[in-house]
């Protein structure tokens, strides 16, 4: 099954001139669905996580029922003030500002093997915070990995662990 007929793009969104690669087309297909779930399961699986780290929003909607079907935890990434409790946060640079990431303090255990997951890397930036903020607290990060690559993008050469796609786009 070609992945790429089940995910929608939606020119000029957010902004004219982007297209937006819509990934709820896929969730609502249970087979995509379903096939997306088993070649990442197969791809993750590799490097033995005993976490998944989901990056708010949508890669919530991969890295969960990821990590329920790996059999291991999931904990999330947000934006600043999403979490309750003391938090540990990573302020990161965007093309025009900036941003931060926060994550629970009490998390991860120090050494927990921990992979993030998101819908798509584009330029690389949240996922390589992420990674940041991971090992801020303690984690060890063997990969990281989404559903979508923009490879025009060049986001996978920010990040310094290996980097898993299921599917890519090349404009």
């Amino acid at each position: 099954m070609d992945l790429r007929d089940h995910i929608r793009g939606v020119p000029d969104f957010p902004k004219p001139g982007i297209l937006f690669y819509d990934v709820s087309t896929l969730l609502r297909h249970a087979d995509a669905w379903q096939v997306a779930m088993g070649r990442m399961a197969k791809m993750v699986r590799a490097y033995q996580p005993d976490l998944l780290a989901g990056i708010e929003s949508r890669g919530f909607l991969l890295a969960a029922p990821l990590a329920l079907k790996l059999g291991c935890g999931f904990v999330m990434l947000r934006k600043r003030g999403k979490l309750p409790g003391a938090v540990i946060g990573h302020d990161y640079a965007l093309e025009y500002g900036t941003d931060r990431i926060e994550i629970q303090e009490d998390a991860v255990s120090k050494g927990q093997r921990v992979v993030i997951v998101d819908d798509l890397l584009a330029t690389g930036g949240t996922m390589q915070a992420g990674i940041s903020l991971l090992r801020a607290v303690g984690a060890e990060v063997p990969a990281a990995a989404a559903l979508i690559e923009l490879t025009f993008l060049n986001g996978r050469d920010r990040l310094d662990v290996p980097f898993e796609a299921l599917v890519s786009y090349d404009s």
